[in-house]
This record gives structure tokens, sequence and C-alpha cells, in this order.
């Protein structure tokens, strides 16, 4: 794993998964000690019964003892004191990202007022791949919602405006954020090939909050780490990380996860600026969800040049910074360049125009 920073490996156990009470946990860490919290906390489901399909076949939903409290009441408290906890640990300047569901945000979004946080946005992760609601009596769940706060409203928060611009390719980045539920090679499995945790999160989701508000060598803790999704990004992306888990089965899922992820190298962890551009699908979701990776070399069609993919979605080549458009046509000394069938990227020793990625994505999002 990444060796931490001098400044922070000192007292904390960071690159690690602590078993146990979550509560507990936190509050035998030092105060003031951690730069953010992305919390993933029980949604507190409450299912009275078991789900099918048409064909009758019974929909995996999350049904375990983890997810299950006695009321209102006790979910309730365990979120006033795991927020409490959280806070403690927090540096002056720290903030909290925690995600939920219609079951459980609004209680969550009281507390976290309560507590004395300071609300900067809510985002919303509209699933391009929701599950159908089988039965027909409500609308699709095809979100959840994601809390961001400061410590305080005093805190000088981290907010890297112009790495999500770029990752966005120039255009702000907006609260609603179309980005696919965890599927496919990037969903864990246990040895029966079931899914290894019901609720998974995407890469690409703690892709854009990690690379947006935290910065290289920062300390994240995760107090509901299970198969540790935040813990593989926090590594890829050069940022620490405390996860505490509960359950030592997901622990040890989440251990064997982070040793298999690859830490890219401090060159392609840099971040800049991008500017305006116009195609529909930014570049950057193509790192975000994995299609391709930071420090990655691309090469245009005609052979000729190449460059380097980093972390927000900008290129570097030839003493060329920008995005794909740009860095195309600087190298061409063209007036303008459409990157997306300018650049290649290589698969098992061929050519691919990295057109062919954006055109999955739409393909994808042409389902809902």
């Amino acid at each position: 794993m990444n060796k931490p920073l001098e400044r922070m490996a000192s007292g904390l156990p960071t690159e690690r998964v602590l078993v146990g009470d979550c509560i507990e946990l936190m509050n035998s860490l030092p105060e003031c000690s951690v730069d953010l919290i992305f919390a993933d906390p029980p949604y507190n489901l409450q299912l009275k019964s078991e789900l099918h399909r048409p064909d009758n076949s019974r929909v995996d939903a999350v049904n375990d003892h983890w997810d299950q409290f006695e009321s209102f009441k006790t979910y309730d408290e365990f979120t006033n004191n795991w927020l409490a906890a959280a806070k403690r640990i927090l540096k002056k300047d720290g903030a909290i990202w925690i995600i939920g569901s219609y079951h459980n945000i609004f209680r969550v979004g009281s507390a976290v007022q309560n507590q004395g946080f300071w609300i900067l946005n809510d985002v919303v992760w509209h699933k391009s791949n929701p599950m159908p609601n089988f039965r027909g009596m409500r609308f699709t769940n095809a979100h959840e919602t994601l809390i961001w706060a400061s410590k305080t409203d005093k805190s000088k928060y981290t907010f890297n405006y112009e790495a999500l611009k770029a990752l966005n390719e120039g255009t702000q980045m907006r609260s609603d954020w179309m980005l696919p539920l965890c599927t496919g090679h990037e969903r864990l499995k246990n040895d029966k090939g079931e899914k290894a945790h019901p609720t998974q999160k995407p890469e690409s989701l703690l892709y854009r909050v990690l690379l947006g508000t935290t910065n290289e060598g920062d300390v994240v803790l995760d107090p509901f780490f299970g198969t540790g999704t935040t813990g593989a990004v926090c590594k890829m992306l050069g940022r620490n990380f405390i996860g505490i888990e509960r359950e030592e089965y997901y622990a040890k899922v989440a251990e064997k996860r982070i040793k298999n992820t690859r830490a890219l190298d401090s060159s392609s962890l840099k971040i800049s600026a991008g500017k305006r551009a116009e195609p529909r699908i930014p570049f950057g979701q193509l790192l975000e969800r994995g299609m391709l990776r930071p420090g990655e070399q691309l090469m245009s069609s005609n052979g000729r040049f190449t460059a380097k993919v980093r972390a927000d979605g900008t290129l570097a080549g030839n003493s060329v910074v920008g995005s794909i458009h740009q860095v195309g046509a600087k190298l061409e000394g063209a007036p303008s360049c459409n990157g997306w069938t300018y650049w290649c990227f290589k698969r098992d020793g061929k050519r691919v125009l990295i057109d062919q990625l954006r055109q999955q994505i739409r393909d994808e999002m042409g389902t809902i």
C-alpha cells in the first residue's frame, strides 16, 4: 500500500482495516486527526418481506442483521453517536460525506445539522442502471443522496473546483451525478459466485468525491468500510485511509481487494484546470469508471504523437498539457482537433479509438 506521509503516520493506524464497533474505534483515535470522512451507514430499510422478480426469483436485497434496528428511535441514537465520534476526530477544516437512500437520508441529514456540521451540498447520484421496481407499485428508485458537510461553518474545507471542472471536460461539475451501479468485473463475489456485499459502491463515485474534496496525502476515514471501495480508491489516488468494519468477513474481502489495487505514481496524481469543451460525455468519466487509468499512454491515430493520461482527465505530452482536444490541436499545429477521434489506446496489441469508450457509455445511457 502507499507509504503514509510522515506528517500523517504518527499516532494513526493508516492503511489498515480496523475490525470492531465504529463508535468505539473512532473514539480511540486522536482528536482532530482526520481530513475527510466518507460514511455509508446502514440504510435501516426495514423490509417486511422478501422481494421477488416476475419470474419468481428472489431479489438479492439488503436484509442483513447489520442493517436492522428495533425502531427509528434506536436508529437515531446510533446515528447521533457515530456522528459525534466522527466530528471529534475531524480536523477543524475537515469535512464529511454521507450517502443514503430515502429510507434514512432525511433522518441522517437532520442529525448532521443538530451536531453542528455545516451542509455544503446535497448531491444526487443518478444511477444509469437502477434495479427495476418489480411490483410496479412505486417509481423505480433510481438515485441515492449524498450529503457533503464541513465540520463547522468556519471550516476552510478542501474543494478542488478546477480539478473537477477538468474531469468534466471544462464544464462546472453539477450536483447531479450520472454514474452506474457497481456491476461486472468491479462487483466482488464470494466463493459461491454471489455478491460479497449487497451495497458495494462503484469506484467512480469515490473517485469523484476524493479527487474533488481531498488532496494527495490526506487521511480519509470510512467508518462503514464494507468491501473497501474507499480504501481502494484512496490507494490509487495517493490518499491515506483508515477503514473501520464491524464484520470480519467484509474486512478480509477489503484487505485482499486493496492489496491487489495498483497505486499510481506521483506524476500521474497532479491535477490542473481544464477548459470548457463541447462533448456530452466527459473524458474524465472514462477514468472514473476504470475504462482508462491515470498514467496510461495514448497515441495519435496517425502514430506521430503520444501523451500520458493524468488523474483529472487532462493529457500531458511533449511539454503540452490540456484536454484531449487541446493537446491534439497543439501537437498537430491545427486550430482545433476532435480528441475523441484523434487519440487511441492499446488493447491486446491493437490501437482502439477512445471514441469507442464514449460510445459504450452513450449506449448504456440510452437504456434508461
